[in-house]
C-alpha cells in the first residue's frame, strides 16, 4: 500500500503557497508515496486515524517534522474563517477520530527551493528509518542458514 502525505496550502497567499507550488516536485522526487492536494473544509477524518502532512507552519525556523497536536496553537474561534489546521486536528483528536499526526512544517518565509531542499531531507530521514525497521534484508546482502 502506498503511503499518503496530504499537502496543505492556498496558493492565493504567497506565504502559504509554497507546499502547493512544490508539490510536482515531491511527486517526482519520491513516487513511492502519494501526495495529495487537501483543502481545509474537506473531511480530513475520511482520511483515516493516523495522518501525515505538509502544510505552512508559524513560528519555526527550519522545516519540522512535528508529531502529535501538543505543540500546536489556535487563536480563538469566533466564526469558521478562524477554525485553522491545528483547532481541526485537536477536534478529531478528542473526538476519537485520529491516532497520530505528523505535520512537516515549512517555514511560512521560505522560498520553494529551501522548503524543497528540506522537506525531501525530511521525508528521507522519516521513510528511511521506518524502512529500516520493518525490513533488515532491504540491503542485497547474502546471509547463510
Amino acid at each position: 500500500m502506498k503511503k499518503k502525505i496530504l499537502v496543505f496550502g492556498n496558493l492565493l497567499l504567497e506565504n502559504d503557497s509554497v507546499p502547493l507550488k512544490i508539490l510536482h516536485e515531491l511527486r517526482k522526487e519520491f513516487p513511492q508515496i502519494e501526495f495529495k492536494e487537501f483543502d481545509p473544509s474537506e473531511n480530513l477524518e475520511k482520511e483515516g486515524k493516523k495522518l501525515e502532512i505538509i502544510d505552512c507552519v508559524q513560528g519555526i525556523k527550519k522545516c519540522t517534522k512535528i508529531k502529535g497536536t501538543e505543540k500546536m496553537v489556535s487563536g480563538k474561534i469566533f466564526s469558521l474563517h478562524d477554525f485553522d489546521l491545528g483547532a481541526n486536528l485537536k477536534l478529531l483528536e478528542k473526538a476519537g477520530l485520529l491516532e497520530e499526526v505528523t505535520v512537516f512544517g515549512v517555514p511560512m518565509h521560505y522560498t520553494e527551493k529551501q522548503a524543497l531542499k528540506e522537506l525531501k531531507e525530511l521525508i528521507k530521514a522519516n521513510y528511511l528509518k521506518r524502512k529500516k525497521k520493518t525490513n533488515i534484508f532491504n540491503q542485497k546482502t547474502k546471509i547463510s542458514v
